[in-house]
């Protein structure tokens, strides 16, 4: 049977990982927020007639590099960030021989649900 994720997390695992991926959560959070004072600013200045060069233009693209940084933690692993506001995350999983999602939310303590690939969050059943 062909598998559309070379990894697949047990329950075990992706509990492991929750520090780690609350950590990670926060900092794209962080730089998300700051990301969008940051473009009201530029916008600003735009409006005015500036000159964007230069320190604002520098860190935005820092901003915007730090982000994907992060992002890219979720990505190597194969781990799916949902929604972000809400720190929806699916580890690929293999259940009953199928290959499904182990899906939490950041307010959830414990990861206690899964779904299909195709459903989404509207499919979620707790894990037997």
């Amino acid at each position: 049977m062909r598998h559309r994720f070379k990894k697949h997390y047990t329950r075990e695992e992706a509990r492991a990982l929750l520090p780690t991926i609350r950590k990670w959560l926060e900092q794209l959070q962080q730089i998300r927020r700051w990301l969008v004072e940051a473009d009201r600013d530029l916008e600003k200045l735009l409006g005015d007639g500036r000159d964007l060069g230069g320190e604002k233009v520098n860190a935005w693209i820092k901003g915007l590099c730090q982000l994907k940084k992060v992002a890219g933690e979720f990505e190597s692993r194969e781990i799916q960030l949902k929604d972000l506001d809400r720190g929806l995350i699916d580890f690929p999983a293999i259940i009953g021989g199928k290959e499904v999602f182990l899906c939490w939310e950041e307010d959830e303590d414990d990861i206690e649900f899964w779904h299909d690939l195709e459903t989404g969050y509207a499919g979620r059943e707790r894990i037997p």
